[in-house]
C-alpha cells in the first residue's frame, strides 16, 4: 500500500475479532514508531506490548474512553522519558504506528494517555519507570474489513497561504 493510501484509509476502529496479531506484524508496527521523528534525536520512547487478555481487560477498566481495549488482540503502550518534547515525540511515534498498522491490514485506535487520570495507574500496572509518561495506548487487531471512513474537511477549507 502506498503511504498516502494508508493515511487516507486509516480510521479509528473499536470493534475487534478474536484473531491474534502475529509477532512479526507487532514488531513491524513498533519499528515504525521507533523510526518516528524526534526532537534533537533524543528518542525518549519505550513501547510495551500487552497481549494477555486479563491485562487488556484491566487497562480497559481504567481507560474511560478505551473500554474496547478488552477486545483487541494487543495494546501498545507508548511511554516517553520526561524531556522537553516528550509529548510531540510520543505522538509522532503513535501516528507512525497507526499508519503502519493500516498498511498491514490491521485495525487500530489511539487512546489518549498524557494527563489522563489513569496514567499513573497504567504506569504502575506496566511497571514503567517513574520518569516516564504514558503518551498513548494503541488498540491493535483485526476489525471489520470495510467501514465508513470519516469525512474530512476539504483542503481548501483548511489550507491558508501566508496568513490565516
Amino acid at each position: 500500500m502506498e503511504t498516502r493510501e494508508a493515511i487516507k484509509k486509516r480510521r479509528s476502529v473499536r470493534t475487534f475479532s478474536e484473531e491474534p496479531v502475529t509477532r512479526d506484524f507487532i514488531e513491524k508496527v513498533v519499528d515504525a514508531g521507533r523510526l518516528a521523528p524526534t526532537a534533537r534525536n533524543i528518542q525518549p520512547w519505550e513501547f510495551i506490548v500487552i497481549t494477555k487478555r486479563q491485562t487488556l481487560q484491566q487497562l480497559a477498566a481504567l481507560a474511560d474512553n478505551g473500554r474496547f481495549l478488552a477486545e483487541c488482540s494487543c495494546c501498545i503502550a507508548i511511554f516517553c522519558k520526561e524531556t522537553a518534547y516528550y509529548l510531540e515525540d510520543g505522538c509522532a511515534a503513535t501516528e507512525n504506528i497507526l499508519i503502519a498498522a493500516t498498511d498491514l491490514g490491521l485495525s487500530s485506535c489511539w487512546v489518549a494517555g498524557d494527563k489522563k487520570p489513569y496514567c499513573e495507574l497504567v504506569k504502575k500496572m506496566l511497571a514503567a519507570p517513574p520518569d516516564y509518561n504514558l503518551v498513548s495506548l494503541i488498540a491493535l487487531g483485526y476489525g471489520p474489513s470495510e467501514g465508513a471512513i470519516p469525512t474530512k474537511r476539504p483542503l481548501e477549507k483548511v489550507l491558508h497561504w501566508e496568513k490565516f
